[in-house]
């Protein structure tokens, strides 16, 4: 029987994707070095605190974000664990509505306010269309998230960032999926004044042939499409029913693409 692994877009076997909340001002100068560089992330908006005085402008969404994902952080950016539960749905359904108006896609991203979260409001976002929720904190590993409603990034970015970045640059053994995943807030950069951290973590790890830069959605639609390969019995031939391609190795080969729609014999 064949033996298939997944892989990343283009038979990659590393992925790297960069997490930022709030929304400030600092998103600017953050996206024009991720741009630079070939990175790619996510920036989770609070839709009710924009046009502050320090604040993205909700007209800016559309242009400024373009290539990076937008996704939710609530409304008005509350402790969601005390409130009550229709609240927390409206105040992420609410946030969705709103931000759909400048990206004209689905948003279906979350990080959690101050890092709150229950059981109730984990099992809830499902249905609110929430594909995934970043928690706070560092894992120090490149491991793929077990459970994606508690997704724990592998470092902030003021946690052993360019160390971690090293060894994520080393990893060789394609037997593995890796994923790097960084997070923060722009305006801690400004506050430290410490920009060139990553200035230089972004020239070391961008425009890397055996690395995948992504979203955050990017990354679960990835794993999800590969869920939804229908194999046959002895892995002889597959057909992928996603609309998007999808990428396997097969007997330790060199990577197949596995055209969106179509079935192809391995």
């Amino acid at each position: 029987m064949n033996k298939v692994y997944c892989c990343y877009p283009g038979g990659k076997f590393k992925a790297l994707t960069m997490s930022y909340d709030d929304g400030r001002i600092y998103d600017r100068r953050l996206i024009q070095i991720f741009n630079e560089n070939g990175i790619r992330g996510t920036f989770h908006l609070n839709s009710g605190l924009l046009k502050g005085p320090d604040k993205i402008d909700p007209g800016e969404i559309p242009e400024l974000y373009r290539g990076h994902e937008v996704a939710c952080h609530t409304v008005t950016h509350p402790t969601i664990a005390r409130c009550p539960l229709p609240e927390v749905v409206r105040e992420v359904l609410d946030d969705r509505r709103e931000l759909e108006k400048y990206t004209g896609y689905p948003v279906r991203g979350l990080s959690y306010p101050n890092g709150s979260l229950s059981r109730e409001i984990e099992e809830m976002l499902p249905a609110c269309g929430i594909r995934y929720s970043r928690v706070v904190g560092s894992s120090d590993g490149f491991a793929l998230p077990e459970n994606p409603l508690r997704w724990k990034a592998t470092c902030h970015h003021n946690h052993r960032l360019l160390e971690l970045g090293e060894e994520f640059l080393k990893l060789y053994k394609r037997q593995y999926l890796y994923l790097m995943y960084v997070w923060g807030h722009s305006y801690e950069f400004n506050d430290a004044d410490n920009w060139e951290l990553m200035e230089e973590f972004c020239r070391k790890m961008g425009g890397r042939e055996d690395i995948w830069y992504c979203t955050n959605i990017e990354f679960m639609d990835c794993m999800d499409d590969f869920k939804r390969l229908q194999f046959a019995a002895d892995n002889e031939f597959v057909c992928n029913p996603n609309a998007r391609d999808c990428w396997i190795t097969v007997n330790d080969g060199e990577p197949v693409c596995i055209p969106g729609g179509e079935t192809v014999r391995l």
